[in-house]
């Protein structure tokens, strides 16, 4: 019989955390006198980005260089009120499933996000991250997935192998960089992926 994981691995956004970045152009768009579709059009998940990500470029650092990417005239304050309002709830049903697992396995996260955000959703959802043993954060770590050096540096954490964890994502490039070291992993498109992998591994 196939052994059961040691532990369980999610993402939080789009996984346990339902997020919107249209909520942001619309922000921005509403405090610059614009139109969100033309921020949107405009935004770049770039290098600048993925610095932020893995903590090499600060957040006023990053706002400068957004604001300019924008073409728009808002202040720092403005910038990181709109980035932040991107988190829409919790996912109907996955903290229940996530609570009941715990009881059998222990719970981590590994999160591609930068300080600003981090803020943000440690406090919105302070009670549901509860779950979790520890929160790995990529600005933190230095690493942000889908690189291979995020999950081998999570699992050494985690004191496990990458083989004895099973990983839960919503981004399939995410998911293959775990595959790709060895993790396996389940891409997570509702609710009722997390929970059938929960079933399958007998920890609901």
């Amino acid at each position: 019989m196939e052994e059961p994981p040691r532990a369980l691995l999610f993402d939080l956004g789009g996984v346990l955390v339902d997020i919107d970045f249209g909520r942001a152009f619309q922000f921005w768009a509403r405090r610059a006198d614009t139109d969100p579709d033309s921020l949107r059009r405009r935004f770049r998940f770039d290098g600048a980005y993925e610095d932020h990500e893995r903590g090499e470029l600060s957040s006023p650092e990053y706002f400068s260089l957004l604001r300019s990417q924008l073409g728009v005239e808002l202040t720092v304050e403005d910038l990181a009120a709109g980035w932040n309002d991107i988190y829409v709830g919790v996912v109907p049903g996955v903290a229940e499933l996530l609570a009941k697992a715990r009881r059998h396995v222990p719970l981590y996260a590994l999160t591609n996000t930068n300080p600003s955000h981090q803020a943000a959703w440690t406090s919105l959802f302070a009670e549901e991250l509860r779950v979790f043993t520890s929160v790995f954060v990529s600005s933190d770590l230095g690493h942000r997935k889908p690189e291979a050096s995020a999950y081998l540096e999570v699992a050494r954490r985690m004191g496990t192998e990458p083989h004895e964890v099973l990983f839960f994502d919503d981004t399939p490039a995410n998911v293959e960089g775990a595959v790709a070291v060895g993790m396996p992993s389940v891409l997570v498109e509702s609710a009722a992926d997390v929970e059938k992998a929960l079933t399958r591994t007998g920890f609901l």
